[in-house]
């Protein structure tokens, strides 16, 4: 008998997985032979469970206090041994799939490097959510986004005209896992790091997306210079306003035949 040849693929079951697991999602969770999920959230967790109760969380693989790049190698191996072993396989993390996650990412690369079939599903991240939530449009004034530990050690660039995501500032600084967060141990180096661009008094908002139905998002606005103060956890995303409008290139947008009243607002 031929044994099946392994595949592998990817789903994400949003933010709030009762009513944002896609129809795609549920089909892949039904048909796959083997099921994996990276979910924290428990009625996640059981979402999944429900439509595949063989599923197996990968989430066995932190260890308290430990770098979870460790996690995550092993998780990737966990994944493509199924695959390896002849399976349709299926990996579900929360939010999008392919959104501050490396092992999803690793274990399609390694999947297709093995000569496997391999692919990601979209789903909605809290960065969708954060859009609809705060009202804002990433197309105009502009949107960066940037974890905020790799945001400081990376020097990455900073425009005031331009809104800024800054995510897991809840653990900033911190490479292990911590389910808590470090608290904001560490939090006045990137606080530091803001002020060189922006005003202490400028108001910046500490959001965290919903996650049950009925439930609200966390949305508190404060001065950059008080965040130091906040409460932090490792849900919480900061997303910084722009300080100052953008500056019109009048030469090019004479030369291109653009009226400035037609320019978006």
């Amino acid at each position: 008998m031929i044994k099946e040849k392994g595949s592998l693929v990817v789903v994400g079951t949003g933010i709030r997985t009762v009513g944002q697991l896609t129809g795609d999602t549920i089909a892949r969770l039904k048909t796959s032979t083997k099921v994996f999920y990276i979910i924290a959230d428990l009625v996640g967790e059981q979402v999944i469970k429900q439509i595949q109760p063989a599923a197996e969380s990968l989430g066995r693989f932190y260890r308290l206090g430990r770098n979870r790049r460790e996690a995550y190698d092993a998780m990737v191996e966990r994944i493509m041994s199924a695959v390896r072993d002849g399976h349709r396989t299926c990996c579900a993390a929360y939010g999008h799939p392919g959104v501050f996650a490396f092992p999803t990412h690793e274990a399609i690369r390694r999947a297709r490097a093995e000569g496997f079939e391999a692919t990601m599903y979209p789903a909605v991240s809290a960065e969708d959510c954060l859009f609809a939530d705060l009202g804002v449009d990433p197309a105009n004034p502009g949107c960066n986004s940037h974890e905020a530990t790799r945001f400081v050690l990376y020097k990455k660039a900073v425009d005031p005209s331009s809104g800024l995501i800054l995510w897991q500032v809840g653990m900033f600084g911190d490479a292990t896992y911590r389910p808590e967060g470090n608290r904001g141990q560490w939090i006045h180096v990137l606080v530091d790091r803001l002020l060189q661009h922006y005003p202490e008094d400028h108001q910046v908002t500490l959001y965290e997306a919903a996650v049950f139905i009925n439930c609200p998002p966390r949305i508190e606005r404060i001065a950059l210079g008080k965040l130091a103060d906040a409460e932090l956890t490792p849900a919480t995303t900061l997303y910084v306003p722009p300080a100052r409008g953008d500056v019109l290139d009048e030469e090019t947008c004479a030369a291109l035949g653009i009226e400035r009243a037609a320019l978006a607002r």
